[in-house]
């Protein structure tokens, strides 16, 4: 799942950088308003954490625009503690939940994937394909009734084509989702984790469309 965030204190941004990374997403970190505002534009992301208090372009300002714009990323918003205001006019500019300051990473996490899952409606407490089993909420996967450990792109993957069951999803989507723009992409990375999926779960559960991407078998 890929995130935007739109921090300018360097502690916080550094900490929801580093531990959501840590916890599977990719995520993509500007300071400033403006350099945000036009982030949403240029990639396909799944949530937006946005700070109100930015340089440049304020957070209202920003979620005003996109909302007009018809930008639909759900957005959790960062507010002080207390700042009863600035929440309500968030939430009535079209955020979609908020979150006072200071905060845990793991209700940051967890707030984030609700609105995820609430803007999809497609993943199932328990998602069955072929002989794999995944449940969303501990990101448990099994083959066979057997848990199988999967490397953090290779669970982002199989969530993505879970995501779009049936959809084609070319090899450049697949890589704007799974990497942000700082990373270093091979260029053969999509095939090695697709590999490594079937190689775990059988051939069957990825199915190649040629000259187009791949999408979900049925195992």
């Amino acid at each position: 799942m890929r995130v935007l965030l739109i921090e300018d204190d360097q502690l916080i941004g550094d900490g929801l950088n580093v531990g959501l990374g840590k916890l599977g997403f990719t995520v993509d970190w500007f300071c400033d308003g403006d350099e945000g505002f036009e982030a949403v534009f240029q990639a396909p992301y799944d949530a937006v954490i946005l700070d109100l208090g930015l340089p440049g372009k304020d957070g209202l300002s920003i979620l005003r625009e996109w909302r007009l714009k018809k930008r639909k990323e759900p957005v959790l918003i960062l507010t002080a503690q207390g700042d009863v205001d600035q929440r309500v006019i968030g939430l009535d500019s079209g955020a979609d939940d908020y979150l006072a300051k200071p905060f845990a990473l793991a209700e940051v996490a967890a707030r984030i994937k609700a609105l995820i899952r609430r803007r999809n409606d497609r993943l199932e407490p328990v998602h069955k394909v072929g002989p794999l089993t995944y449940y969303p909420e501990t990101k448990s996967v099994f083959c066979n009734e057997k848990k199988i450990v999967l490397a953090p792109k290779e669970l982002m993957l199989l969530e993505l084509l879970l995501m779009n069951r049936n959809k084609v999803l070319s090899k450049e989507v697949i890589e704007d989702k799974l990497y942000s723009w700082g990373d270093e992409v091979s260029s053969n990375a999509v095939e090695v984790h697709v590999h490594h999926l079937r190689k775990k779960f059988g051939k069957g559960i990825i199915k190649t469309i040629n000259r187009i991407g791949y999408m979900l078998g049925d195992g």
